[in-house]
């Protein structure tokens, strides 16, 4: 795995202390947890997409909370492999699991959809209209210097 060093970006920016603290942890295995799989897209200019596989599990199975700036995914599945039936081999996983991501300031969770054994959940990021840039008009001055006449006393 590689191990990128950004000790010199720290340097020349103001500000981005937490985001590059989030990007140097994001390389760190946290407990080498890889399941359930996920993907993160973008899907357009101010939203997201995580996307986890997570089959054998139902709706009724998962959670998904969203507190403060992290999101939660949870899935526990129920036991009952069917009434008369008796299990020879297990290769299904059927472990249950937390999943924790780290959003963004203004980014709600829009919502969420189980198709196909993989788990949508959709956000959105909201910007409030103060924080957003706006346009600052610069006024020219003339090109001429403004004279003050006096008068003369005689």
């Amino acid at each position: 795995m590689r191990h990128v060093d950004f000790s010199p970006l720290y340097r020349s920016t103001v500000g981005f202390d937490r985001l590059f603290t989030m990007l140097d942890s994001l390389a760190q295995p946290e407990g080498a947890q890889t399941y359930p799989p996920y993907n993160i897209e973008r899907t357009g200019e101010d939203s997201y997409r995580i996307s986890m596989a997570v089959a054998g599990f139902s709706d009724d199975e998962l959670s998904i909370e969203a507190h403060r700036n992290v999101l939660t995914v949870k899935g526990e599945r129920k036991e009952g492999n069917g009434e008369g039936s008796e299990l020879l081999y297990r290769g299904i996983a059927s472990r249950a699991f937390e999943r924790r991501f780290q959003l963004a300031d203004h980014v709600d969770v829009v919502g969420a959809s189980l198709k196909n054994g993989l788990l949508f959940v959709d956000l959105k990021r909201n910007i409030p209209e103060e924080l957003k840039p706006r346009k600052i008009a610069i006024t020219a001055s003339s090109a001429k210097a403004k004279q003050i006449e006096a008068e003369t006393v005689a």
